[in-house]
């Protein structure tokens, strides 16, 4: 794909959303940290569902700390991979007392030293909860990227290498949005919905569906 279809991509999926966001629920950087380390292998809705009784009673390291174990077990039960996941929280919660003053740091490095937060995790809130301009592949991004054309990889590193080289520079903000809404919604993995796909002309896809 050249730059001039490349352009042509991002700005038909913005016209199509202006505002892109993660549509995991979140009033605030440490929310959206734990909503994520949440997410790995779990929908946003489970991870929605189960922060919509957390967060009401425990928004900050101190407060999950409280709730000891157990307690944010009993939050975060309908999530897959709860038992280490509570303990991956309550560990992050500590160190971000223990090392940032309580805050999310806005760094990679410190980010991804957090017990499960991994560079997805870490993209993911450095562009949602800082406005930075990285790209967070997951398995939506990584079909999308491959089976249009637009920055083709075996890896996921490889993709998001691509990608940052590849997007123009004033969709790069919001492209992680774009490209896994378009992944979850339209180019669905199993059954793509290509006669609905405003992009449709544009992708080297070829089992594209009528």
């Amino acid at each position: 794909m050249n730059p001039q279809l490349r352009r042509e991509l991002f700005a038909r999926l913005k016209a199509a959303n202006p505002h892109p966001t993660t549509e995991l629920a979140h009033h605030s950087p440490f929310e959206l940290l734990i909503a994520v380390m949440l997410s790995a292998q779990a929908t946003d809705k489970s991870v929605n569902l189960a922060t919509a009784t957390l967060f009401p009673v425990a928004n900050t390291p101190e407060k999950i700390l409280t709730l000891g174990e157990d307690g944010l077990k009993s939050h975060i039960r309908r999530i897959g991979l709860f038992p280490t996941k509570a303990k991956n929280v309550l560990a992050t919660c500590q160190i971000l007392l223990d090392k940032h003053a309580g805050e999310v740091p806005r760094n990679r490095t410190a980010l991804e030293a957090l017990p499960g937060v991994g560079r997805k995790t870490a993209n993911v809130v450095l562009n949602t909860a800082f406005g930075e301009p990285t790209i967070a592949v997951d398995t939506h991004i990584f079909r999308v990227a491959n089976r249009t054309g637009l920055a083709p990889g075996k890896s996921v590193l490889e993709v998001e290498t691509k990608l940052l080289r590849n997007v123009p520079a004033e969709y790069k903000l919001d492209a992680h949005h774009w490209l896994i809404l378009h992944g979850r919604y339209v180019c669905k993995a199993r059954k793509p919905e290509c006669g609905a796909c405003p992009i449709r002309d544009l992708c080297d896809f070829k089992d594209k569906t009528a």
